[in-house]
Order: C-alpha cells, then sequence, then structure tokens
C-alpha cells in the first residue's frame, strides 16, 4: 500500500511538473489496478441537482464545468467574464478559462460574492451521501461525470484536457472513460447497419 501511494504521488508530481521524471524507477513499483471514473448515473443526477441549497447549486454547477471542490470553493462572481470562468488558482498554477452553459450564467445573475460559503468537500460528502442515499458518493464524482458526459456527448479529448486542466491528455484520458452502457448502446447501433464480418470495399484511386 505504501509503495502504491508513492507510485501514486510521483506520478501527481510529473503530470504537474513539480519534477521532470520519478526518482526511482516505474517497474519498481507496483501495478495499480485500473478503475473506472465514478461517474453518476442519470437518476443520482436527479436527486443531488434538486437538493436544496447551496448543495444543489453545487453539484448543478460542478456538473456543469468539471471544477475541483478547491477551484469552486475559492471562486467569486467577479471571476466570471463574458459568460467565461477565469481560474486563476488552479493546481497547475496556470490560468484556466472555462466556457460557461447559459443556465449556469443565469443562476449567476443574482448572486454577488462568493459563489459558496462552504469550505470542507469531506462535510459536504457526508452530507450528500446522507440525503440521498447514494453510497461513496464525493464532490469528485461530479467531475469524473462531467469528463464522461463530454466525451458521450462527442466533445473532444483536447478541448476537455484544457478545461479540466490537466497538464497531459494522459490524465484526460483516465478520467473520460465511456461508460459500459454507452459502449452497448453504440455496438447496438452499429451492429443494426454494419456488417462487420463482411469485407470492406476499398476505393482504387484513378
Amino acid at each position: 500500500h505504501v509503495l502504491s501511494d508513492c507510485r501514486c504521488f510521483f506520478r501527481w508530481c510529473e503530470e504537474t511538473g513539480l519534477i521532470d521524471r520519478a526518482p526511482i524507477p516505474r517497474k519498481f513499483l507496483p501495478r495499480i489496478q485500473e478503475r473506472p471514473p465514478e461517474r453518476l448515473s442519470d437518476d443520482e443526477i436527479s436527486k443531488v441537482v434538486a437538493l436544496r441549497e447551496p448543495y444543489g447549486f453545487i453539484c448543478r454547477y460542478l456538473l456543469s464545468t468539471g471544477l475541483r471542490w478547491g477551484e469552486l470553493a475559492r471562486l467569486s462572481t467577479s471571476d466570471v467574464q463574458g459568460g467565461v470562468l477565469v481560474i486563476h488558482q488552479t493546481k497547475s498554477g496556470k490560468v484556466r478559462r472555462v466556457p460557461l452553459p447559459e443556465d449556469i450564467r443565469a443562476e449567476l445573475k443574482n448572486r454577488v460574492g462568493k459563489l459558496i460559503r462552504l469550505k470542507h468537500a469531506c462535510s459536504v460528502s457526508q452530507y450528500f451521501r446522507k440525503v440521498t442515499g447514494i453510497e461513496g458518493f464525493h464532490v469528485h464524482a461530479l467531475r469524473h461525470t462531467f469528463a464522461v458526459r463530454w466525451i458521450e456527448d462527442g466533445g473532444s479529448l483536447a478541448a476537455l484536457q484544457m478545461i479540466l486542466g490537466h497538464s497531459t491528455v494522459v490524465t484526460t484520458q483516465r478520467y473520460a472513460k465511456l461508460s459500459d452502457d454507452f459502449v452497448q448502446r453504440e455496438s447496438e447501433r452499429l451492429g443494426g447497419r454494419v456488417n462487420f464480418c463482411s469485407p470492406r470495399r476499398e476505393n482504387n484511386a484513378t
């Protein structure tokens, strides 16, 4: 477990630019079993966005922007410029610009100052689990959900990398894993009109 934690720590240091390479070989550290993104189902999304304020607003905002909790906790309405959210204090230290959907911009019209007054993600996650009954819920799952749905709706991986603020696209790829249900639907959609067993016709250039 200690070596696994070291592997995660060194990987984060590389991705954020704190170090060029890990001080010990990657092969020395144990392999970590890949886990799918902890995304919310459609029913779970309906539950969390309908919660009383400010919890419902927090969910709608994070699901629409993919922000980290720490980034949201530091933001104020002055950080919204022309429908774009400008994030100055980021994990990588680089300024990031995130487009805001129209419905979120409408909610911000009546707000002044800090977007939220809550500080601790753990207590917020605990409240969500208690009220909604979603086991293992944590606010970072909203970021995962945003990333997965972005890809499923046809958004590009490059744009998602910029929105999430990842230094490398490798990190973005780990977040943006398609759900099993989506892959199954795509397989059924293509299988209904494409015969994968028949040879493809090649267009011969003349």
